[in-house]
């Protein structure tokens, strides 16, 4: 996003976050979901998407009556209220607006299963379902043809999450699986587990490792990357016999130098032998 947009998606979020104060479970559940349609609608409905992202400062008071206008009579006025503020602000590019809404729709998501202590779970659970789409291109692929019947997708989905993910963990995916969009779903299932991640007020360390982690090796390397980068850092570990130097450490487009890794290995025995 540009900047404009992330002015916006600033105050939009700022408004959000007002407004879901007051929701329980139920309310933040109908907020993802009406907020998932209508990314839906505007992804088809291109014109009306432009209109609304425009960045005509005296149309504001017309895009919010037609906002109304448009849902009123279909979402209910938590929605509503974030599509008001949606509108009234300035976008660089229509798809920002999708973006923004898209995001706030998990974060929906993510809020309910936070008061329920179950957000941790579920960024556990989006990673490692992110690495089993890269193990899979196929599964991958097929989750990803928007051009098939998206009902047969759902399935498919719900038939690989059987017994292996929480109700926030399957909400998200099947929000994401709606709203595609173009996207590949590989790509967009790690970008949950970074928006979960920072949720918790963290920062994603993607950690390939020659061998499996203790509990207590993990949680030291959180630490040391927490001092290095100056914010609380999650790990989320993958392993590969074949890693070189026993450990590989990617933050965000970011990756720690082989030889820092390795000190860090041997430093403060991180990697088992």
């Amino acid at each position: 996003m540009h900047a404009a947009s992330r002015d916006s998606l600033k105050v939009v979020q700022g408004r959000f976050d007002e407004l879901v104060t007051d929701l329980d479970s139920s309310g933040l559940k109908q907020l993802g979901d009406e907020l998932s349609s209508v990314v839906r609608l505007l992804s088809k409905e291109v014109l009306l998407r432009k209109h609304f992202a425009s960045r005509a400062e005296d149309d504001s008071a017309r895009k919010t009556a037609l906002v109304d206008g448009v849902f009123g009579e279909k979402a209910g006025e938590p929605t509503l209220e974030v599509l008001r503020s949606a509108v009234a602000e300035r976008w660089s590019k229509s798809r920002d607006l999708n973006s923004a809404l898209e995001r706030l729709a998990h974060l929906a998501v993510l809020i309910d299963a936070e008061r329920a202590d179950a957000i941790e779970s579920t960024e556990d659970e989006l990673f490692r379902f992110g690495r089993a789409l890269d193990a899979t291109p196929r599964l991958s692929s097929l989750l990803s043809d928007e051009s098939t019947d998206f009902d047969g997708r759902l399935q498919l989905l719900d038939n690989v999450l059987a017994g292996k993910a929480n109700s926030y963990t399957e909400s998200l995916l099947k929000q994401a699986l709606r709203l595609l969009q173009g996207r590949s779903f590989e790509v967009v299932v790690p970008e949950l587990a970074d928006l979960a991640a920072n949720r918790r007020g963290e920062s994603v360390a993607q950690v390939t490792a020659a061998n499996a982690l203790t509990e207590e090796q993990t949680e030291r390397l959180e630490r040391v990357l927490s001092q290095i980068y100056g914010r609380n850092m999650s790990v989320q570990l993958d392993i590969d016999p074949k890693v070189l130097g026993g450990l590989s450490i990617t933050v965000g487009d970011e990756v720690v130098d082989g030889t820092v890794a390795s000190r860090l290995a041997s430093a403060s025995h991180y990697v088992p032998h």
